[in-house]
């Protein structure tokens, strides 16, 4: 009896430092002390409306005459990302949305599961709200092209194009636990951010990326949205490029051949799945239309407007 008992008072003294260390590791470590408010998005750029999940972000220009294009950014970098391609749509007649999806940038981060259905819901409710003319056209970069991708599988009948950007192939969760996962999010947050930096195949060519990012990790939410993502968003590429080919619509396929997030190599799988025009871009690594905006916007304008 005595021998049990020191036995759960040791795991007891065991768990007793093992809660004190992930509390020192949190309040030391954790960036996440800002909410969004009213007063703070009032003086940021773009427009925000109240959807169902939340507050989106977003912006939107061009005539309301022109074709509709909406941009959809990646796994973690906001909206922003679409800098320079959006201003050039935009000049070349196109009606186009951007917007962050819920968990970055300035949008709300809802304490809920991030799944297929919360970022579907989230852009097909944002379509509806801004009553965009239909049919619209998709681009999504790394994981936006999981999002474009599962969107006009749901909702075939009001998508025309899509544009896939070095997009995401194996979409696999942790091997750790969402708890782990969540611990070493909080203690590799510097070296999430600036790991942004290996996207670029010439990351000195962007020296003002990383503190871009950064003020986004400091709002409460941002972490749980890209750990919940990690878990609960299922994505077989086989089967969602497979659906999107069997509906016949054109899709255009965008890599650069330098890209080390998702390498240049999935681009011979994924066009075994899906029939696109493909551009393989040269001297770019994960964002090619920032390296080689020369190339890949008029590009892109082609293709949108055939």
């Amino acid at each position: 009896m005595k021998l049990v008992k020191r036995i759960v008072t040791f795991l007891l003294v065991i768990l007793v430092f093992a809660a004190a260390a992930v509390a020192v590791i949190y309040f030391t470590q954790n960036k996440e002390t800002k909410e969004l408010t009213y007063n703070l998005r009032k003086n940021t750029n773009g427009s925000y409306v109240e959807l169902s999940g939340g507050v989106t972000h977003y912006e939107l220009d061009g005539p309301d005459s022109g074709r509709v294009v909406v941009l959809v950014h990646g796994f973690s970098v906001p909206y922003y990302i679409w800098n320079g391609t959006y201003e050039y749509l935009v000049a070349h007649g196109f009606r186009v949305l951007r917007y962050d999806e819920f968990g970055r940038g300035y949008s709300d981060r809802p304490d809920t599961v991030y799944n297929k259905e919360l970022y579907t819901d989230q852009l097909k409710e944002l379509t509806t709200k801004l009553e965009l003319k239909q049919p619209i056209s998709l681009v999504g970069v790394s994981f936006g092209g999981a999002v474009v991708t599962d969107f006009a599988n749901t909702y075939p009948d009001i998508v025309s194009k899509v544009v896939l950007v070095d997009p995401v192939f194996n979409f696999g969760k942790p091997d750790a636990l969402p708890q782990i996962t969540t611990i070493k999010e909080i203690l590799n947050a510097d070296k999430r951010a600036s790991g942004q930096m290996d996207d670029f195949k010439y990351p000195d060519k962007h020296p003002t990326w990383v503190d871009q990012y950064i003020p986004q990790m400091e709002y409460k939410g941002f972490r749980h949205a890209l750990v919940s993502t990690q878990f609960n968003y299922n994505f077989d590429p086989k089967e969602s490029y497979g659906k999107l080919n069997n509906l016949h619509k054109p899709v255009m396929l965008i890599w650069g051949k330098d890209d080390k997030t998702v390498p240049f190599t999935f681009s011979n799988q994924l066009n075994g799945i899906l029939k696109s025009e493909f551009l393989p871009v040269e001297d770019a690594g994960h964002l090619p239309f920032l390296e080689q905006e020369d190339i890949v916007n008029p590009a892109l304008v082609t293709f949108l407007k055939k």
